[in-house]
């Protein structure tokens, strides 16, 4: 289909969360709903804004982050399309705590909390599937937190590749490719460290035979040796 006929239904359709909805509820669900284009670079939201919408990411690549009173910065996950975020709303938390950011053109929807909470309630599955989501993206939250206490960066780093590959790889062969657009500072964020140790881990992980890496994607040769 071509990109200017793309339509937020058909978007909606293509979302595998919202697979157990009837046709009828997706059509409501598509005129309670607002698309917008996001530039990159652009924030969708910031630490303090109102918690009331839930974001559907249809094209593009959206990052995850918190910073510290010293301003370094934390990524708590790098989505892309088809991916639901916001979902603390639905927990909720009144503002946001965390930042929205658009790493690359994006094309987001939102639809108001007290709307998807209606549907939530009409489609048990559409509940089960969105509960899970909370659920999944909790326990990788403490996964994090426990390598950030216990790992030491080399650790974290292999495990970052890890979540990756699982959460974004492609399998090509008996290899995997991860299609993002990922600097070694953006690997840096996500694993708690440091620019230059990536880069000292990355090149080692080259010099191995265990990956291949660029600003496009990065190629993993070997996943189970990670």
């Amino acid at each position: 289909m071509a990109e200017s006929s793309k339509t937020k239904l058909w978007y909606f359709e293509n979302f595998n969360i919202l697979k157990s909805m009837s046709k009828k509820e997706m059509m409501e669900m598509n005129d309670k709903s607002t698309m917008k284009h996001t530039r990159q670079s652009e924030s969708i939201y910031l630490p303090g804004d109102s918690s009331h919408s839930i974001y559907f990411l249809k094209e593009g690549k959206v990052k995850i982050s918190s910073y510290s009173e010293e301003g370094k910065e934390l990524t708590h996950a790098i989505l892309g399309p088809g991916e639901l975020f916001g979902e603390q709303a639905i927990m909720g938390d009144k503002v946001q705590a965390q930042v929205a950011e658009a790493t690359e053109d994006a094309v987001v929807c939102s639809i108001s909390v007290k709307e998807f909470e209606r549907f939530m309630e009409q489609n048990p599955q559409l509940n089960l599937n969105v509960t899970k989501l909370v659920g999944f993206r909790l326990k990788k939250v403490r996964s994090r937190l426990e390598a950030l206490w216990f790992k030491k960066a080399p650790d974290r780093v292999k495990q970052v590749l890890k979540d990756l590959a699982e959460e974004h790889g492609r399998p090509v062969g008996d290899e995997v490719v991860i299609e993002l657009k990922l600097t070694h500072q953006d690997l840096a964020n996500l694993s708690a460290t440091t620019r230059q140790t990536v880069t000292t881990i990355m090149n080692q992980l080259e010099k191995e035979g265990l990956l291949d890496y660029d600003r496009k994607r990065i190629l993993i040769h070997e996943p189970e040796k990670l």
